[in-house]
């Protein structure tokens, strides 16, 4: 565990830097410190992220609010996976990891920066997943391992540096997250959305009782009252 004399141990020896504690362990009664306890113990000067959320903490001399960072995979693993899906890679290299990572930290914005966070607010993650697979696809074209020649093409049309010497620094073309963006699942907020955005939902079967039909309600009633319904 991070005790008290740890943490404070962790700040004294951190005087030109902010020490960096990051309790990973789930859940939340396993963590080896709290982010107040954090925060209490290094004068509130802790770079912090945690396996478990734990909420805001107030310094109480100031009343400002700072948030913990929660290093958790939401951030990387989605943006892993559709850009490999996009892209089509022979396999999956440590460097396109790594360059989805350095993607993740350059993602931040400036007021993010300002306040001293780790990771993009959560409600930007969509745009932020966008990103991240952008990047993840342009290091898959430089290591020459991307197979799809739409990708392939889009990546080196960029004026990004490529090419298997190239260092993995998470950059991306506009034109790059862009046309990732378009390949986004997007949640249909009414079911009327959805059933005009998927052609085979635009004919829905009709549900007598129990049973199914394609053909349309035939109007039928019982003593029970109507009992035909349309999905």
């Amino acid at each position: 565990a991070f005790n008290e004399r740890i943490l404070t141990r962790m700040n004294e020896l951190n005087t030109d830097a902010r020490p960096i504690i990051f309790p990973l362990s789930n859940p939340m009664t396993k963590a080896e410190c709290t982010f107040e306890e954090a925060m209490r113990c290094t004068n509130n000067r802790v770079l912090f992220a945690s396996g478990t959320a734990f909420p805001e903490y107030t310094i109480p001399e100031t009343g400002e609010e700072r948030v913990p960072g929660q290093g958790n995979n939401m951030y990387v693993f989605p943006a892993i996976g559709l850009g490999a899906v996009l892209c089509k890679p022979r396999h999956i290299t440590d460097t396109m990891v790594y360059a989805v990572s350095k993607a993740l930290a350059n993602s931040l914005a400036g007021d993010e920066r300002a306040r001293g966070e780790l990771y993009p607010r959560i409600e930007r993650i969509r745009e932020v997943s966008a990103e991240l697979a952008a990047a993840f696809v342009h290091q898959a074209v430089r290591e020459g391992l991307a197979q799809d020649p739409k990708w392939v093409a889009l990546a080196t049309e960029s004026s990004l540096p490529s090419g298997p010497g190239a260092a993995p620094d998470g950059c991306f073309a506009q034109s790059m997250r862009s046309e990732v963006r378009r390949f986004m699942w997007e949640p249909a907020e009414t079911f009327e959305q959805l059933r005009t955005s998927l052609p085979h939902y635009h004919h829905h079967p009709v549900v007598h009782g129990s049973g199914r039909s394609s053909g349309r309600s035939s109007g039928h009633t019982s003593d029970h009252g109507d009992s035909t319904a349309k999905l």
